[in-house]
């Protein structure tokens, strides 16, 4: 009963501070500073996808400090995992207070000296039906670009998380092109995140954007071997069966980096930053192995200057304990080595 108690308490204050941020707090945040230069986004940390925050305060762990923590520990930005399209009603309006309630998250992240990345994270939706997904990322854009023109310029925007499935390169790179022609419009000099197809081969060189844009990151997601990284992920009849499995052979080491020099190439070549927007291991895996992957694939993208985001912050592949409201030291020790 008294987690219960407890859980209600954090969920109430958190919920009570968005409402009042959302209606007393509009003032125009122009002046929080300029769009970020890749490399100042640095080392992050994915947050709030499977949050009720969204949905007014349910099931909703996160708290507006733990923002304060994340600051605290030396990550430099968030990627806020937005499920647009689930609230979005007749003729693909987003709900308005839900935007309000992103207002506030953004405001606190800003506060918290931390850079916001948004990110459109309705993968399952845009792998399985290209032609809906369009219209509804067309529509969200539209809405999103014209709602932040001219307000919180350090916020930068990340068309769609995981294009993939029932897409191919042709079609993600029309329907990223044309949503980079909204952002546009009224978004000129912001920074923004367009992905690689999500597939095993990460084909990056099949990747079309605007030559003349230079305020562009690419990003890609890293798992491999998904074996390894997925193993016992109970949502999964085929990864639940797995494990347990170790990783960091030299023939492990070697793969992984032949995966990060195929993108370093491309990226040299094309003149684009690289931002490594996922990578994790669940907790199921042993955890040694777990540590030295997460620490390999963290300390390779440092010293390739690729800015890079853990998933995730809570629920599965935690980085932090919520119950105890605490850090998970091998991860973190893995993530942010003492003195780096």
């Amino acid at each position: 009963m008294n987690a219960i108690c407890a859980r209600w308490s954090v969920t109430f204050r958190l919920t009570l501070a968005i409402t009042m941020l959302a209606i007393c707090s509009q003032a125009d945040a122009a002046g929080q500073g300029t769009a970020p230069a890749p490399g100042e986004l640095g080392r992050g940390i994915n947050i709030l996808g499977y949050d009720g925050i969204w949905e007014g305060g349910r099931n909703a762990p996160f708290r507006l400090d733990n923002l304060t923590a994340i600051r605290k520990a030396g990550f430099s930005h968030v990627r806020i995992n937005f499920f647009g399209f689930k609230f979005m009603g007749p003729g693909n309006l987003l709900d308005e207070i839900v935007l309000r309630r992103l207002d506030a998250v953004i405001e606190e992240v800003l506060a918290r000296k931390l850079i916001p990345i948004l990110d459109e994270h309705d993968t399952d939706t845009c792998q399985r039906d290209v032609s809906g997904c369009a219209e509804k990322l067309k529509a969200f854009w539209t809405q999103i670009a014209g709602r932040y023109a001219g307000r919180y310029p350090t916020l930068v925007f990340e068309v769609l998380n995981e294009p993939g499935g029932q897409m191919t390169s042709t079609s993600w790179n029309a329907l990223l092109n044309e949503c980079l022609g909204i952002i546009r419009t009224g978004n000129p000099g912001r920074t923004v995140i367009a992905a690689v197809l999500n597939v095993d081969d990460m084909p990056v060189e099949e990747l079309a954007l605007p030559s003349g844009d230079r305020n562009l990151i690419v990003t890609f997601h890293y798992y491999a071997p998904i074996r390894f990284t997925h193993q016992g992920a109970p949502w999964s009849p085929t990864f639940s069966q797995i494990g347990p499995l170790d990783w960091g052979t030299p023939e492990d080491e070697r793969k992984a980096l032949a995966d990060f020099e195929k993108i370093r190439i491309w990226s040299e070549k094309e003149r684009r930053p690289i931002y490594l927007g996922e990578f994790g291991v669940y907790e199921r895996a042993p955890a040694e192995a777990r540590t030295r992957y997460l620490s390999f694939v963290a300390r390779s993208a440092d010293r390739l200057g690729w800015a890079w985001a853990y998933w995730q912050f809570d629920h599965d592949f935690a980085a932090f304990d919520s119950a105890r409201q605490t850090w998970k030291p091998d991860v973190m020790r893995a993530l942010m080595p003492a003195g780096r």
